[in-house]
């Protein structure tokens, strides 16, 4: 399926107090809520890393969240860079190990 050009997809690493603070969980739900797919996972350094794809109003709006994150997080630094899309309009957002 060919993708909207008001699509894109970026790639995403939040570092600072972010595991074990329901990081994951809350970028997912606010991830769905925007309407977006991709996936966020904890990485051995200590920091989330992610994919997210959709309209890129809500995308805009994603990036900013990323910079404060839940309650308990503490984020230091984001850094977005974008990637192809690839995934399908309907594709679920995941919380991956």
């Amino acid at each position: 399926m060919p993708q909207d050009s008001n699509s894109r997809r970026i790639h995403f690493v939040v570092t600072g107090e972010v595991q074990g603070v329901g990081f994951r969980m809350a970028t997912r739900n606010k991830a769905i809520a925007l309407g977006l797919s991709g996936f966020v996972q904890n990485r051995a350094d200590g920091s989330v890393e992610g994919e997210a794809e959709g309209p890129v109003a809500e995308l805009a709006t994603f990036s900013l969240w990323l910079h404060r994150g839940p309650p308990l997080a503490h984020v230091a630094r984001v850094e977005v860079e974008d990637v192809p899309p690839v995934a399908p309009e309907d594709a679920p957002f995941e919380v991956r190990r």
